[in-house]
């Protein structure tokens, strides 16, 4: 069944394709020998379609016609903004995901991979975590309308494949990082923003001002390092069950460990001052990839001090375009 899913051409509609997620799968498609002969693949960015509205979305998929889907389009913020508009992220991301998957099923592609968040798991809970435990309890308070929303992904994908049989799935990434990022420093993501911060730090030569205690634990993934899971779980990943897509529970670093990386990475003398005064958030949210390892036992993830330095000289190198 999945060999001859694999051997017949696809037409892979990515949505989100323009953000972080997306570029790496672009990137693993054509530079890296990852298409194979037939192939289509499709990249939608904002400009495309707006998700939110079933119209938008009916006619976007009219016009490719997918046979494959990869969903990553999600409407995201800094952790400000959704602890002030839980209801919009809720009600924004629900419609997004219902119109896609629903738009799929009526379209009759074969599959849809959906990219969850590791937000969506109990705030209150035992660890490592794994796939099992995403209904057990309630998210954290901060962005609980964006996690709900998320975790119905995984509802859906149950019903549909009880009702009609389809393998709709969802993975769900650690700590993303990489090219392409948002490196705004209010709101982009944690390892973004502060190679952002590091590099004016740099540029004015004040010291980097890290909020907390610099304490927290989190296992990075490298975005490259995800976009080639993804398109191997479109493949390969029969399951209707989600995937953790992670490195291992022994790569779990400190964000102080991460802000020395990123120090050398860039070069910066400079000190770093850690605020205690600040928020540390989740002190850690280890994952198990145990699953993942079953499947590819000898995946081989790239280096956090090298991923950083890629990410460090490509920010460098596009800092016109980058989202900062």
């Amino acid at each position: 069944m999945a060999s001859e899913r694999k051997t017949a051409p696809m037409r892979v509609l990515v949505t989100g394709g323009s953000g972080l997620v997306g570029k790496a799968i672009e990137h693993a498609v054509q530079q890296e020998g990852g298409k194979l002969e037939g192939e289509e693949w499709i990249f939608l960015s904002t400009k495309d379609a707006n998700l939110v509205d079933v119209g938008q979305t009916r006619a976007v998929f009219e016009k490719h016609r997918p046979t494959h889907v990869i969903h990553l389009a999600a409407k995201v913020g800094g952790l400000f903004l959704h602890m002030k508009e839980n209801l919009h992220f809720l009600r924004d991301n629900i419609k997004i995901n219902d119109n896609v998957l629903q738009t799929a099923h009526e379209m009759g592609v074969t599959k849809v991979v959906s990219c969850l968040s590791s937000c969506i798991f109990p705030d209150k809970t035992t660890y490592p975590i794994d796939e099992t435990m995403i209904h057990n309890g309630p998210p954290h308070d901060s962005n609980f309308g964006y996690s709900h929303a998320k975790r119905m992904i995984d509802v859906q994908n149950r019903a549909y494949f009880q009702q009609f049989g389809h393998r709709y799935t969802a993975v769900i990434p650690t700590n993303v990082f990489g090219p392409y990022d948002n490196f705004n420093i209010e709101n982009g993501h944690v390892l973004s923003a502060l190679i952002n911060k590091t590099h004016k730090a740099k540029t004015a030569g004040t010291p980097v001002n890290v909020c907390g205690s610099g304490s927290p634990r989190r296992q990075f993934i490298y975005s490259l390092d995800l976009g080639r899971l993804i398109i191997w779980a479109l493949r390969e990943y029969d399951e209707i069950e989600p995937l953790i897509l992670s490195v291992a529970e022994e790569d779990e670093v400190s964000i102080k460990d991460a802000v020395h990386m990123i120090a050398d990475a860039l070069d910066f003398k400079g000190k770093v001052h850690f605020d205690t005064s600040m928020s540390d958030g989740q002190l850690k949210k280890t994952a198990s990839n145990a699953k993942l390892r079953r499947y590819l036992p000898d995946f081989t993830f790239t280096p956090l001090q090298k991923g950083i330095q890629m990410t460090c000289d490509w920010f460098i190198a596009n800092y016109d375009i980058a989202r900062t």
